[in-house]
């Protein structure tokens, strides 16, 4: 019997993995998994669990949560680089925008996600890495990218993806540029002012699912964009242009793949880690690729 570890947020999607836990369970024990949970309890629990978990030797870890419990348990699990053996990941997306579970098409109904688990149907993923912390979907800088983590836990759970809409107007009246010095390898170094860069690994980010087409989940390779300064106006337009996928050619995105890059900053410029706050620049980006297996 195969042994599995349930990481979950007891508060994600209106607390709804306490409802679903039981039938959960009875699913994947019936199948030969036998399956023990943790609740976490706060910033920081779900690293540690995940990490613990890979020490004794569970043969599958899920998150169950949004992107954040899922940031969490994928640093506790990276950070393992020298285990012999990484267990297969399972996600149970119950977040606002659950982005990285959109780009890889993960069933939102339990008993479909339960029945990949059971029948062992894994792939291989790239994972990005930059100060000593992982990402599995987004890493990035500049004023916009601070609303996934300025929203609080309590109002996305009220309203949803709209609370992210209301927070995101009120940044854009006080829309500002950042001065970034961009350090990619095979591509020339980049000075100047810059609303935002994101770096991503899969093609959903933020609930937009053509930010960056051409991201491949285990290519070793990072998609980056770059955003030059502009007016408020001219954001905004570049903003319906990334909903239909048109905005690669616009001469105020900057656009290219890359296996490793540094961005520094004169000023203070916090990063945004799969959605939660992760440190500050100046950063190293790298790529590890197909360091995890994920049930997709």
């Amino acid at each position: 019997m195969k042994r599995a570890r349930l990481i979950y947020n007891p508060t994600s999607g209106r607390e709804e993995m306490r409802r679903l836990l039981p039938d959960i369970l009875d699913r994947l024990d019936k199948a030969g998994i036998e399956t023990s949970c943790h609740a976490t309890t706060g910033e920081g629990d779900a690293m540690r669990e995940a990490a613990e978990a890979c020490v004794r030797g569970y043969d599958i870890i899920i998150a169950a949560g949004g992107d954040g419990t899922l940031n969490e348990v994928v640093n506790g699990m990276a950070g393992q680089a020298a285990a012999e053996y990484l267990p297969p990941l399972g996600i149970f997306p119950l977040g606002t925008t659950n982005d990285f579970a959109r780009a890889m098409k993960i069933p939102r109904r339990w008993e479909e996600y339960c029945d990949l688990v059971i029948e062992d149907k894994t792939r291989p993923i790239d994972i990005g890495k930059v100060n000593g912390r992982y990402f599995i979907n987004i890493a990035g800088g500049g004023t916009l990218t601070e609303l996934t983590y300025e929203v609080p836990s309590r109002l996305k759970t009220m309203i949803g993806q709209l609370a992210y809409y209301m927070k995101g107007i009120e940044k854009m009246v006080s829309l500002s540029p950042t001065h970034l010095v961009i350090d990619a390898e095979g591509q020339e170094m980049l000075e100047g002012e810059f609303m935002m860069f994101l770096i991503t690994n899969s093609n959903s980010v933020g609930g937009f699912e053509k930010l960056a087409p051409g991201a491949q989940i285990d290519d070793g390779l990072l998609d980056v964009l770059a955003v030059k300064k502009c007016n408020l106006a001219e954001f905004i337009r570049l903003v319906t242009m990334a909903l239909r996928g048109d905005h690669l050619n616009d001469p105020h995105v900057i656009y290219f793949k890359t296996k490793r890059m540094e961005v520094t900053s004169p000023g203070s410029v916090q990063l945004n880690l799969d959605g939660e706050l992760g440190g500050e620049l100046p950063g190293v980006f790298e790529i590890l690729p197909r360091h995890l297996k994920i049930f997709a």
